[in-house]
């Protein structure tokens, strides 16, 4: 396996940038997740590392090979890279073991290798013999995965891998997928709009907008300390409150809160206050720190639930808290408020 380095990389379709100059590096070993929404260029992205689109600038480096840059496009047979499409797209008349091992045809230790990949993507040895028609369609891309592992690539690209699948398997699925892709020890990089796909497979997460990384981090470090307002509504529900900062601390609707690490200095006079709504905590009316609050509605889950709050002294002004789903207040209730943990704060 090998690091991927992206580097300005531009692409134009009809006179419109799809891509923006945009630079990427994904440590060899490692799962990228890129993340955003539908038209914002992920496909198109894929689509240029796997040499299926050819880039107006910039360059593409797989290991110490440049595969893409100016006056140079390696055809994408001699890339080596594996794609998985979000069909899978596996051939129908072929048997699942012809499937994976089909770029594996001169080596002698074909059936070894073939026997291996379907163990690492969690199904049966002799789901060999079966046909495509046969597999439901969560097995069929843990097929599609095996197939694209099958001639050990540099790179494997996941274009929306689960899209097409039920809710119900998509979380067997990812986890399959993401155990066979450590196993593998593969470096991949996979595109989603959907955000629990990417923090829960994802070492690092890059959100793609309008063409531009506006954040690459880990998904611990996204979600609690997205970088900027528009990017804490995408990747999760926030609440985002008018405030003031200074000294470390922004005084908002809901108190005086602590600024998260490192962003006390970058915070000073009239903020946008964020809070995630699993940092509110209810409490008896009148608990020290609190603030009093009226519950207006319940949107219950099962295993936790959302409460919308209206403060009496900020009327318009609600409040989501996501609490746990035995602790679910009744609508008209008054309760207190109070909130854990830092928070982050943009100029405002």
């Amino acid at each position: 396996m090998a690091e991927l380095r992206i580097a300005d990389l531009t692409k134009r379709f009809a006179g419109k940038i799809v891509l923006d100059g945009l630079d990427l590096v994904v440590p060899s070993g490692e799962l990228l997740v890129v993340l955003g929404p539908s038209g914002c260029g992920k496909t198109t992205l894929l689509r240029l590392i796997a040499g299926f689109e050819r880039a107006d600038a910039g360059t593409i480096h797989i290991g110490d090979e440049l595969v893409a840059g100016p006056g140079l496009h390696e055809l994408p047979e001699r890339r080596r890279i594996g794609y998985l499409a979000q069909e899978g797209a596996l051939f129908p008349h072929l048997t699942v073991g012809a499937n994976i091992g089909f770029g594996l045809r001169r080596r002698p230790d074909r059936d070894r290798r073939v026997g291996e990949l379907i163990a690492m993507v969690g199904l049966p040895q002799d789901y060999a013999r079966r046909y495509p028609h046969q597999l439901s369609g969560g097995e069929q891309q843990r097929v599609a995965l095996a197939r694209a592992l099958a001639p050990a690539p540099r790179l494997v690209l996941l274009d929306e891998p689960f899209s097409a699948l039920d809710a119900a398997l998509r979380q067997a699925v990812r986890d399959t997928v993401a155990a066979a892709l450590r196993q593998a020890g593969a470096t991949a990089v996979m595109v989603t709009h959907d955000q629990a796909e990417a923090f829960s497979m994802g070492d690092h997460v890059a959100v793609l907008r309008a063409g531009r990384i506006v954040q690459h981090a880990d998904p611990v470090s996204l979600y609690r300390r997205p970088a900027d307002p528009v990017l804490a509504r995408f990747v999760g529900e926030a609440v985002l409150l008018p405030g003031t900062a200074a000294a470390g601390r922004a005084a908002c609707a809901l108190g005086t809160l602590p600024l998260a690490a490192g962003a006390e200095a970058e915070a000073e006079g009239p903020v946008e206050v964020m809070i995630r709504p699993e940092q509110i905590r209810l409490t008896l009316p009148g608990a020290t720190g609190s603030r009093p609050a009226e519950v207006q509605d319940v949107t219950f889950y099962g295993h936790d639930a959302v409460v919308r709050l209206r403060l009496p002294d900020a009327p318009g002004l609600d409040i989501a808290a996501r609490l746990f789903g035995l602790d679910v207040p009744r609508p008209g209730q008054t309760v207190g408020i109070a909130v854990a943990g830092e928070v982050v704060a943009y100029p405002a």
